[in-house]
């Protein structure tokens, strides 16, 4: 999969603000350079979908990073809910189980059918890039991370969702689980020029790359320089 994007599509950035004026000012100067822009709970709670339509007019594909994880009832009507949308990707947790992902899949189709929008990329939270081994073991989840995030990507695909999040260190081993063609999408993802800020499973666009991942998840490196559309250029350069 990775190998058919183009450089620039490989980059949504991570628009981590409540401030609309801004999102859809760093979204209207980001159109074309990247692609797509990542919407998450905060700005959804402080919005809500009018919000997430609002930026969309500026035509920067959306991935709408709410991370649901509920009973498989509940899941399927909030995916049912933001499908109409439009987005490009919108995203459950995996550890919701098989049910759950089943529904939200399900409800996807259906809402974009009925809506006449493409149906979204759906994808799985596996274990979140903020979360080391000593974290994990602090929540009582025994076992190696890589192998818990295969496991959980596994079920994934089981329950016929199109990829997963999982850190760039985990890729090779998804895609050894999975296969070619399961989306893997990577956040914590840093340039050497920037800081790594509160992500401890980290690598450099190029080598994420490199192991094979489809899309890059990037927030700070973009939307904290003096210049975002300088920044995000030298990114995809880098790539190039």
């Amino acid at each position: 999969m990775a190998d058919k994007l183009a450089p620039h599509d490989r980059i949504f950035c991570a628009f981590d603000t409540t401030d609309l004026a801004h999102a859809i000012d760093l979204a209207s100067n980001l159109s074309g350079v990247i692609g797509g822009a990542k919407l998450g709970k905060e700005f959804f709670a402080a919005h809500g979908p009018q919000g997430v339509r609002e930026v969309s007019k500026a035509g920067l594909p959306i991935f709408l990073d709410v991370k649901y994880h509920d009973i498989p009832n509940t899941v399927a009507g909030a995916i049912r809910a933001v499908t109409p949308l439009g987005l490009k990707i919108v995203n459950v947790h995996a550890t919701g189980g098989l049910e759950m992902m089943k529904r939200a899949a399900e409800a996807a189709r259906e809402a974009a059918l009925k809506a006449g929008v493409n149906v979204p990329w759906m994808i799985a939270v596996t274990v979140l890039t903020s979360l080391d081994q000593d974290d994990l073991d602090d929540v009582g989840l025994a076992g190696p991370i890589s192998e818990r995030v295969v496991k959980l990507a596994e079920l994934t695909q089981k329950a016929g969702l199109d990829g997963v999040v999982c850190s760039a260190q985990e890729i090779a081993a998804v895609r050894a689980a999975c296969g070619p063609e399961f989306k893997l999408i990577t956040p914590g993802i840093r340039p050497n020029w920037s800081s790594s800020d509160d992500q401890k499973r980290i690598v450099t666009p190029r080598d994420a790359v490199a192991m094979g991942t489809d899309v890059m998840v990037i927030g700070r490196p973009i939307t904290k320089a003096d210049d975002p559309v300088t920044a995000a250029k030298r990114i995809v350069d880098e790539l190039s």
